[in-house]
């Protein structure tokens, strides 16, 4: 699948420290390849059908929800602010 992002999750990769953006990268790369892969703990986010949750590590996680063939990254940050507005 394509990967695009939107500007809030540009905007707030670009704000988290190195260590999280690399861990970010490598889950968008199993993503791109098996938005299912067990190691993502792909799961959709209770009342919101069209959003899924992706865990980055145990404190970060991100939003994407797919169009047609296409995977749009919604936000990215620790797990509270993330769940908050998916």
């Amino acid at each position: 699948m394509k990967i695009k992002a939107y500007k809030s999750f540009q905007k707030r990769y670009h704000k988290l420290p190195a260590a999280i953006q690399d861990k970010v990268d490598r889950q968008i790369e199993q993503l791109s390849t098996n938005f299912k892969h067990p190691s993502l703990h792909t799961k959709k986010i209770k009342g919101r059908e069209d959003i899924w949750e992706v865990r980055v590590d145990d404190f970060y996680r991100l939003t994407f929800e797919i169009v047609e063939d296409t995977i749009f990254l919604r936000i990215v940050g620790n797990h509270d602010d993330v769940l908050k507005n998916p």
